[in-house]
């Protein structure tokens, strides 16, 4: 049975939800894709992201939240999946109990680009937390930062 159908309205209602988080509006966060394997997260430099002026690099707390959000995203992404018959009300009050439960962020070398790309995927989803690993390259591929993230997901 073809999933596309059914999952068109759930990816736009994920996607609703990711462009009206304030934050993320503030920060330029981008969805790029809703790939459930591996959803891709954009965030364009600029000025007002810069954490080191003489390097110009990406603030680090730019960083660590690109890839929550994008941890986030793999979790809301894994709710869907692991729950395919679920009604989308039920969904919708589901992902608005999404949230950070811990996050872990290693920053590898400077965030020093014009665009970031981050993914992520999941490691496990379960009944009550998901379990993600996210990365963010500069428009080159040059990998700046891993993060591995738990969501609640109950």
């Amino acid at each position: 049975m073809d999933e596309a159908p059914r999952l068109a309205p759930l990816l736009n209602l994920v996607r609703q939800i990711c462009e009206r988080i304030p934050f993320n509006r503030l920060l330029g966060l981008q969805v790029e894709s809703l790939d459930p394997a591996r959803p891709r997260v954009r965030l364009a430099m600029r000025p007002e992201l810069v954490g080191n002026f003489i390097r110009g690099s990406l603030h680090g707390g730019v960083i660590s939240s690109t890839l929550d959000f994008t941890g986030g995203l793999v979790a809301y992404l894994g709710v869907l999946q692991a729950l395919p018959e679920e009604p989308p009300a039920e969904l919708a009050a589901r992902f608005a109990r999404i949230g950070t439960i811990d996050l872990r962020v290693d920053y590898l070398r400077p965030g020093i680009g014009r665009e970031f790309t981050a993914t992520g995927w999941a490691l496990r989803t379960g009944k009550k937390v998901a379990v993600t690993r996210m990365e963010m390259h500069t428009e080159a591929g040059v990998l700046i930062a891993v993060g591995t993230g738990a969501y609640t997901v109950a």
